[in-house]
């Protein structure tokens, strides 16, 4: 299914009341039941069988988009077998094949003398860990698909900047420090799949990953914090640009990806055309029943409040100057493939089912977003300031 933003827009409206409303202190009507859990056998909607099955690794597979991409390849009707350590959800997918290993010290016995047809890399953030895990996969798979960032770029000053701009570089290739270095080690890890798979290597570059499993909250926070009503601190200006993709999405052009041979380089974000964060608040405030309304403040005014964008302001950054084409990064090479998109009022009721479903003490400490009481004080000096 293509969804285009007339669509993608309407069908939000649709699913939570008028997306005007959510602008506004208006009344909305709330969802029905929530999904199933994380750990549900199936896809979140129906799916057709492949043409051809195929024989599929995922080095991971049980993090946060792993389970999506399983889930999938399983319901298109393909062998899937996972190698990790076994210790992140280790009770999923009891049906499948598991294969024990620790890339952390080059473990991949358990891979040795075994063909696959494809192999999905989603945890490597260390051109070592690809370096290794290809050294024993050469020869043994067809195809690599390595998930990057769309971090790895140089620069963001551009909008419509495509998969030919410069991506970061380090003097430190061997660092393995991977929060500081995140996005030059992850270009350095495209490099080593390329290299390993030369003509069979897809590098996918996913921007800000949301939805159901998302553990992060930098997009979590918006359901939430609109779910909870009253005044709420939007940042910059209604018209500001986002980017941004569902789990579920990402994952399931991957395996498009393994089924059709897409190789090459594709960035991955959305939705199809430019998306405004005023279009995102409206939308996921559209899928609550609460009396919340926005105030925006202007993004000088938050730099002075040293209310950062992204973090304390989650999915947004303030679209001028060396960020003016963060949020504009061009999926024309991945739309032309055939990625798809959820309506924007499924991921942001999923996402809001999933954090419900969480411990109270999980709840309890968003791991990204502005502090009540920080918020609070930025909107009464705002107000203080600007009658």
């Amino acid at each position: 299914m293509t969804t285009n933003r007339r669509d993608f827009l309407k069908t939000s409206a649709l699913l939570g009341g008028a997306l005007g409303a959510g602008l506004t202190s208006g009344a909305s009507t709330a969802l029905g039941s929530p999904r199933p859990p994380l750990d549900a056998a199936l896809p979140d909607r129906p799916v057709e069988r492949a043409a051809k099955p195929l024989k599929i690794l995922i080095l991971g597979g049980t993090g946060f988009i792993g389970p999506h991409e399983v889930r999938y390849a399983v319901a298109r009707g393909h062998t899937v077998t996972l190698f990790n350590r076994g210790k992140t959800n280790p009770g999923l997918f009891p049906n499948l094949e598991k294969l024990e290993g620790d890339r952390a010290v080059n473990n991949y016995e358990s891979l040795k003398k075994r063909d696959w047809d494809v192999v999905i890399d989603n945890p490597s953030t260390l051109p070592r860990w690809v370096r290794q895990a290809t050294d024993v996969l050469k020869g043994h798979a067809k195809q690599y698909v390595f998930v990057s960032t769309i971090s790895v770029y140089a620069k963001n000053d551009t909008p419509g900047a495509d998969e030919t701009a410069d991506v970061l570089t380090t003097t430190e290739p061997d660092a393995e420090d991977a929060r500081r270095l995140y996005g030059p080690l992850k270009a350095l890890s495209e490099k080593e799949a390329e290299k390993a798979f030369p003509g069979h290597a897809t590098v996918i570059r996913p921007g800000l990953i949301v939805g159901p499993g998302d553990l992060s909250d930098r997009f979590t926070y918006w359901p939430v914090r609109l779910d909870k009503g009253g005044e709420v601190l939007a940042p910059g200006t209604p018209l500001d640009p986002v980017q941004i993709i569902d789990a579920r999405d990402l994952a399931e052009f991957v395996v498009r990806a393994c089924e059709d041979g897409y190789l090459g380089t594709y960035n991955c974000t959305g939705p199809r055309s430019r998306l405004t964060m005023g279009e995102m608040l409206g939308a996921i405030r559209g899928v609550t029943a609460s009396d919340a309304w926005l105030t925006w403040l202007d993004s000088d005014f938050l730099d002075a409040q040293q209310i950062r964008a992204w973090s304390d302001m989650p999915v947004w950054v303030p679209p001028k100057g060396e960020y003016a084409g963060f949020a504009a990064r061009s999926i024309a090479r991945a739309l032309a493939k055939g990625l798809t998109f959820r309506p924007l009022a499924v991921t942001a009721k999923d996402t809001l089912d999933f954090y419900n479903g969480e411990p109270e003490d999980r709840k309890a400490h968003l791991r990204a977003g502005l502090a009540a009481e920080k918020e609070k004080a930025a909107l009464e000096l705002w107000h203080s300031k600007k009658p």
